[in-house]
C-alpha cells in the first residue's frame, strides 16, 4: 500500500510494513516532552498508576519554560516537582533556569529531536518538529506519563492533506504569513486529526526557521501534525547538531491524500490574524488598527531569524510613545547570539524590553498581560478570547516584520510600506564608527 511520509514513520515505529488511515497502533517513542505546567500533572498520574521507573531516561525531556523564572508560589511549586522527578530518575535532558529555552525552539537547537523520530509532548505545539522530517504531536499529561513509563504511545493513523508549495517568498513575507494564509483558507478545523504534509518545489526556498514556524501552527488548523520532507536544508541543519543518526522518509508518489492544496509563495503578502481565531486572516495593510503592545518571541517566532527580522525593522528607529514592545529570544543560545551581534542593545535603544527566554505572555502567564480593551500584535500562535489577559483585550497574530513595523507606527502596519517610506536614523554606535 502506498503511504504518506507520516504513515511511513508510524509504520516503522509500530514495527509494521504498512499502516492505513484510521488504524490504531502502538508505536515506540524516540522522545517524550513536558514543561513546567504539564509535567507535574504527568508526574501525579505516573505515581498514581504505581510506576517506579521510567522506560528510558535519555528519551525524556523536561523543559521549564512557561513560568520560568517563576512568577509566583504556584509556579515555583510546579518547577520544584519537576526538579525532584528529574533528579530521582536521572533525566539528563532537564532544562532549568540558565539552561532552558522555549521547549519547541530548544529541542531542535540542541539536536535532541531529529529526522524520522516519533515524538509526543504534553504541549499542543509539539507538532513543531515535523519541520525536521519527524512525526511529532501533542498529547495530554496522562499520555505523557504512560510514555515515560513504557516508552510507547497509542495513535490513530491520520489521513493526510497535501500542501504543494511553489515559487519563493517576496521580501518581508515569512513562514508565519504562509501558515496564517493557509489557516485562513481552510479554517481552524480544516485539517482536524489530519497530517499536513508540505511538499513541492517551493519547499527548498524556505529556511529551517520558516519550516519550524509553519509546523508549529499546524495544530491551529486542527492538524495532528505538520511535516516537511528531508532535503538539503534539513540535512545542513542536522549535520553536527543531531545527537543520533537520522532516518529519511519520503512519501510514495502515489500516496493517497484526502485533499491537495497549492500555494504560490510568490503571491503571498504580510497578513495578520484578527481576534479571536487564527483563521480570521486579513492583509496587514487592510486596516490601521491601533495597538498598545507588541510581543516578538514564543515557540512560533522567537528564533534567530525572527530576532534579525525585528532588528532590521527597529534598528535606528523608535517604538511609538504609548506602545510597549516586548522581545523574547527563544533560547539562551539565541539570546547570546543577539548579544554578540548588538541586536539587544539596538532593540533597547529603540525602546523595547528584552526578556530571558520564556513563554510568558503568549498564554497570559506573565511578562506582558493585557488590561481591559487593550490590543496587542504578537508573533505568538493563538489569539483566543482572554489569551493574553483580560477577556475584552485583543490579540492580532503576525510575523516579526509586521509586529516590529507596527511597534514603530503604533498601528498594524505592512512592513513593506514602512521600509519603502522611512529611512532609519543612524545609531550612536554607527555614527561613532
Amino acid at each position: 500500500m502506498p503511504m504518506t511520509m507520516t504513515q511511513k514513520i508510524l509504520a516503522a515505529h509500530a514495527g509494521q510494513d504498512e499502516v492505513r488511515p484510521g488504524q490504531l497502533i502502538m508505536a515506540e517513542l524516540d522522545g517524550v516532552l513536558g514543561n513546567d505546567i504539564t509535567t507535574p500533572v504527568a508526574i501525579r498520574e505516573f505515581e498514581k498508576a504505581g510506576f517506579d521507573n521510567v522506560a528510558d531516561a535519555d528519551r525524556i525531556n523536561i523543559v521549564l519554560d512557561h513560568f520560568v523564572p517563576n512568577k509566583d508560589i504556584k509556579a515555583a511549586q510546579q518547577s520544584a516537582a519537576c526538579r525532584k522527578f528529574a533528579k530521582t530518575h536521572d533525566i539528563p535532558n532537564f532544562f532549568d533556569v540558565g539552561k532552558m529555552g522555549i521547549e519547541h525552539a530548544l529541542l531542535p537547537e540542541q539536536g535532541i529531536v531529529t529526522a524520522g523520530d516519533c515524538i509526543i509532548g504534553a504541549d499542543s505545539h509539539t507538532c513543531t518538529y515535523g519541520a525536521l522530517g519527524a512525526f511529532s504531536t501533542g498529547v495530554g499529561s496522562t499520555d505523557m506519563a504512560a510514555g515515560m513509563a513504557t516508552g510507547k504511545a497509542w495513535f490513530k493513523v491520520p489521513e493526510a492533506i497535501k500542501v504543494e508549495l511553489v515559487g519563493e517568498l517576496p521580501p518581508y513575507v515569512t513562514g508565519k504569513d504562509v501558515i496564517l494564509t493557509l489557516i485562513g483558507q481552510i479554517g481552524v478545523d480544516g485539517a482536524l486529526y489530519r497530517s499536513l504534509e508540505f511538499t513541492g518545489p517551493g519547499v527548498k526556498s524556505l529556511s529551517m526557521d520558516d519550516r519550524l514556524c509553519i509546523c508549529n501552527m499546524a495544530i491551529e488548523a486542527g492538524a495532528k501534525n505538520g511535516i516537511f520532507p528531508v532535503d538539503e536544508v534539513t540535512e545542513a541543519y542536522l549535520e553536527g547538531r543531531s545527537r543520533r543518526p537520522w532516518t529519511k522518509y519520503k512519501a510514495d508518489p502515489d500516496a493517497e491524500y484526502i485533499q491537495s492544496i497549492t500555494m504560490d509563495l510568490s503571491q503571498l503578502e504580510p497578513v495578520t490574524a484578527w481576534p479571536h481565531l487564527p483563521e480570521n486572516v486579513h492583509p496587514a495593510a487592510e486596516a490601521p488598527i491601533e495597538v498598545d503592545q507588541v510581543v516578538i518571541g514564543s515557540c512560533t517566532n522567537g528564533r534567530m531569524e525572527d530576532m534579525e527580522a525585528a532588528w532590521e525593522i527597529l534598528k535606528g528607529r523608535q517604538v511609538k510613545d504609548g506602545v510597549r514592545a516586548i522581545v523574547i529570544p527563544a533560547t539562551m543560545q539565541i539570546y547570546k547570539e543577539c548579544l554578540k551581534k548588538g541586536i539587544i542593545e539596538d532593540l533597547i535603544d529603540a525602546g523595547c524590553v528584552v526578556s530571558t527566554p520564556t513563554c510568558g505572555p503568549c498564554l497570559g502567564g506573565y511578562m506582558g498581560i493585557l488590561a481591559e480593551e487593550e490590543r496587542c500584535i504578537s508573533t505568538t500562535n493563538r489569539n483566543f478570547v482572554g489569551r493574553m489577559g483580560h477577556v475584552t483585550s485583543e490579540v492580532y497574530l503576525a510575523s516579526p516584520y509586521t509586529a516590529a513595523a507596527s511597534a514603530i507606527i503604533g498601528v498594524i502596519t505592512d512592513p513593506r510600506t514602512l521600509m519603502q517610506t522611512e529611512t532609519p536614523v543612524e545609531t550612536e554606535k554607527e555614527a561613532a564608527a
